[in-house]
């Protein structure tokens, strides 16, 4: 299980992260965010739902600590999540969430 310190760390990280991500004059339209379950981190895009006031989340990427090292994982149209084999598991969150960021195999962003 994540620790209080790694866990607040982490929040901060991703709490700027979704901040910078999303320019402010198009965050009625769409915004990230992130979840914490456990040792899992998955990062959530949300967007109005058509011709209603609610919001529709959309899992973007799930980061997965296993054996000290994050774990990077895509979600599949059937919501089921698979591991992404070309993203070696490390101890770096950081490096993790910015391969998903630039992803260069346009595996997580659409």
């Amino acid at each position: 299980m994540l620790d209080a310190f790694t866990k607040r760390r982490l929040e901060k990280l991703l709490s700027d992260y979704v901040e910078q991500k999303v320019p402010k004059h198009i965050r009625n339209q769409m915004r990230l965010n992130y979840k914490f379950r456990g040792n899992n981190i998955t990062l959530i895009e949300e967007r109005p739902a058509f011709m209603s006031d609610e919001w529709i989340e959309l899992d973007i990427a799930q980061f997965r600590l296993d054996q000290n090292k994050w774990k990077v994982y895509w979600r599949d149209s059937k919501n089921k999540w698979h591991f992404v084999e070309d993203i070696i598991p490390i101890e770096d969150f950081e490096k993790q969430l910015k391969i998903v960021d630039e992803d260069n195999r346009g595996i997580f962003w659409g």
